[in-house]
This record gives C-alpha cells, sequence and structure tokens, in this order.
C-alpha cells in the first residue's frame, strides 16, 4: 500500500518562489579545510528561513540543495555602543545577533586561490587611510596628553647625535636665512581697572 501511495504523490518542486531584487545580503563564508566540499555556509539576515535560502541558490545561481541547517550565534555582551560620540560608563547592550546556515549541495564547490595581489582592491590607499584613523583615535585617546610628544623623541635624537659627534653643532652664522626679522617679544600694556 505504501509503495502504491508513494506513486501518486507530488514531487518536491524547486524553485516555485518567484526570487526579484533582494533587499538583503547573504555573505558566503570560507569553510575550515576538514569540511566536506559539498557543504557552505552562509551568513544571512535574521528573518531569512532555510526555503528561503535553499529558493533563493536555486534561482540565482541553480544550486541544487540537499538540506539546510540554521543557527543564530548570540554577541557577547558589551559596554556602550561603539561610535557613540560621547562614552557612556555602564550602558549595556548586546549588539544584534548573526545567522548563519549551512547549506549541503549536490555538486561540490571549491573554493578559488587567495589572491596575493591586492592592488586592484587599492590596498595601499586602504591601508593609509587606516593608519589615519588609528592616529585620529590616538590623539582623541585621554591618556595621549599624558605621553611625551612624538618631537620630544626627536629632540633626544637630535641630542644624541649632537654628543655621540655624528652631528657638529651649526653656529649662529651658519644657521639658514627664512626672511625677515620679526621681534617675537613686545611690550603689552594693560589697562587700569
Amino acid at each position: 500500500m505504501a509503495t502504491s501511495a508513494a506513486r501518486f504523490a507530488r514531487p518536491l518542486r524547486l524553485g516555485t518562489k518567484p526570487v526579484f531584487l533582494p533587499n538583503f545580503t547573504i555573505t558566503l563564508t570560507r569553510n575550515p579545510p576538514q569540511t566536506p566540499a559539498t557543504h557552505a555556509s552562509f551568513i544571512v539576515p535574521l528573518n531569512l528561513n532555510k526555503l528561503d535560502l535553499r529558493d533563493y541558490l536555486f534561482n540565482v545561481y541553480s544550486v541544487r540543495v540537499l538540506g539546510v541547517r540554521s543557527y543564530i550565534q548570540q554577541q557577547k555582551v558589551r559596554q556602550d555602543k561603539p561610535g557613540a560620540r560621547r562614552p557612556a560608563q555602564r550602558k549595556w547592550y548586546r549588539p544584534r545577533a548573526i545567522k548563519k546556515m549551512i547549506v549541503e549541495m549536490e555538486q561540490p564547490f571549491e573554493w578559488p586561490e587567495e589572491t596575493t595581489d591586492l592592488a586592484a582592491w587599492d590596498k595601499v590607499t586602504y591601508d593609509a587611510a587606516k593608519g589615519e584613523q588609528k592616529a585620529d583615535q590616538e590623539l582623541n585617546n585621554p591618556t595621549f596628553k599624558k605621553q611625551p610628544s612624538r618631537e620630544r623623541e626627536s629632540i633626544a635624537e637630535q641630542a644624541a647625535k649632537l654628543l655621540d659627534g655624528t652631528d657638529a653643532w651649526k653656529s649662529k652664522d651658519e644657521w639658514e636665512d627664512v626672511g625677515e626679522a620679526e621681534e617675537v617679544e613686545q611690550d603689552v600694556v594693560l589697562p587700569r581697572q
């Protein structure tokens, strides 16, 4: 009886849900080397379910999916929100959770080799911007004013070179003339009260 009922059952229909231009981001993450080649892991929005991901992969990439496993990873509780103008002490919050899905596919998928030449992505400019951002953050750090300035290190290096004899002391006549002389100190008369 079970064989005759299975003959009349409708087969599983894939790709019946229409997919239009999606307003979400699905991120394919690199698997550890020990996982099978038929498995792929994704970071998806919290409102995406297993059937949505399966239909998305079939309609957009023509990838047949055998199974989907999903889990939600909670983030650690943190103190103060990042990017806040004024850091408020003891304001605790939990960042948004991350939903991850592992997909088992019919065909194996192999990652391409990682590129070592990052010139196409303008890595030099990115690193320079990161350095500038880090320098700005150091300037705004409250402990920065307590540390010795960079000019102090430069003066110490110059003094060490003078003491070693690698640099010679320039007399007043050898100094470069940078323009007309200006009076630095002026007599200031304060009004009486």
